[in-house]
C-alpha cells in the first residue's frame, strides 16, 4: 500500500514538473521567459514552448493588445488661478517592449501601471498648472493632447506606447462651483460690454466717415453741375447774342412776348400807361409807330 502511494506521490510529481516545463501562449500576449532572479530574460511569441521547471526559469505572461487605464475616482487638479477641478483621465495604451516592461518592475506588471498612472497624473498636472479655467474648459482637447506628448517619453523607456489620452470628465468640485460660475459669468458679460462699446465707437466712425463722404461727394456734384450749368448758360448767351443780333428787332418781338406771358395772369387786374412803350408791340406788330392815344388827340385838335 505505502508503495502505491509513493508511486502516486510521483507521478504527480513527474506530471507536475512536466506541466511547468510547458508555456502556451496565445495569440493577445508574449512571454518573459526569465532565469532564476530575473537574469537573462527572452521573449516567447504565440505558440507553445518548452522551459525549465520552476524555479530554475519563470515566465511573465504580457499582454500586448490596446489597454485602458482609468482611474476609479477622479483626480484633482489646480489651474493657474487657482481653481481646483475634478479631472477622470482615459489613458489608452499598449505594451511594444515587453523585456524593457519586465526591466522596470521586475516582472510586477501592477507596478508598470502604477507607474503609468504617476506619469500620466504629472503630465496632467503639469498641464492644468499652465493654464486659467477658461482656458482648460475650452481647450480640453488640445490640454489632453499635450500631457500625452508629455508623457510619451518617459512610458516608452516603460516599454509602453501612449495610443491617446482623452478627459472623461473635467468638473468644479461642487463647494466652488457657484463662486466659479459667478465669476466666469462676470468675466462674460465685461467682455460682452467691452465688445458693445468697441462695436458702437466703430459704428459711429463708420456713420462720420459716410457723412464726411456723403457731403464730400454732393459738394464735389454740386459743383460740377454749376460748372455745367454755367457753360450752358454762356454757350445759351452766345447762341442768342449770335442770333438776335442777326435781326434786332425780332429780338425786341420776342423779349416782349416774353414779359406778356410772365406779366399777365388769369385773374390779375393791371393798371398801366396803354400809351406806355411795354405795349407797342400790342399796338403795332413790328412795334415801329406808337399811335396817341384818343385823349391825346382830343387834345391836340383843340
Amino acid at each position: 500500500m505505502n508503495r502505491i502511494v509513493a508511486l502516486v506521490v510521483v507521478v504527480v510529481a513527474v506530471l507536475f514538473a512536466g506541466a511547468s516545463t510547458l508555456l502556451v501562449v496565445d495569440q493577445r500576449h508574449v512571454a518573459v521567459v526569465y532565469s532564476r532572479g530575473g537574469e537573462h530574460p527572452t521573449l516567447a511569441g504565440p505558440g507553445l514552448h518548452v522551459k525549465l521547471p520552476a524555479p530554475l526559469q519563470g515566465a511573465m505572461l504580457v499582454d500586448t493588445r490596446v489597454r485602458t487605464l482609468m482611474p476609479s475616482d477622479a483626480d484633482r487638479f489646480a489651474t493657474s488661478d487657482k481653481s481646483d477641478l475634478l479631472v477622470t483621465p482615459v489613458l489608452k495604451f499598449r505594451v511594444t517592449d515587453p523585456l524593457a516592461l519586465f526591466a522596470q518592475t521586475d516582472g510586477d506588471q501592477q507596478s508598470a501601471l502604477d507607474k503609468l498612472s504617476g506619469q500620466m497624473d504629472a503630465a496632467l498636472g503639469e498641464a492644468f498648472a499652465k493654464r486659467t479655467l477658461a482656458d482648460v474648459l475650452s481647450h480640453e482637447r488640445d490640454m489632453a493632447q499635450e500631457a500625452q506628448t508629455a508623457m510619451s517619453g518617459s512610458a516608452k523607456a516603460l516599454g509602453v506606447e501612449i495610443v491617446d489620452l482623452r478627459l472623461a470628465r473635467v468638473d468644479l468640485p461642487q463647494a466652488n462651483a457657484d463662486a466659479v460660475y459667478k465669476r466666469m459669468a462676470a468675466a462674460e458679460e465685461q467682455v460682452a460690454a467691452d465688445e458693445r462699446a468697441q462695436s458702437a465707437t466703430e459704428v459711429a466712425q463708420i456713420k462720420a466717415d459716410a457723412q464726411r463722404q456723403r457731403e464730400a461727394v454732393l459738394a464735389d456734384a454740386d459743383a460740377t453741375a454749376q460748372a455745367i450749368k454755367g457753360e450752358g448758360d454762356a454757350k445759351a448767351a452766345a447762341i442768342a447774342a449770335d442770333a438776335f443780333g442777326r435781326d434786332p428787332a425780332f429780338y425786341q418781338f420776342y423779349e416782349s412776348l416774353q414779359a406778356y406771358r410772365h406779366v399777365f395772369k388769369p385773374g390779375d387786374v393791371i393798371v398801366v400807361d396803354p400809351d406806355s412803350e411795354f405795349f407797342r408791340f400790342m399796338r403795332s406788330p413790328d412795334g415801329s409807330s406808337v399811335p396817341a392815344s384818343p385823349a391825346a388827340s382830343a387834345s391836340r385838335k383843340h
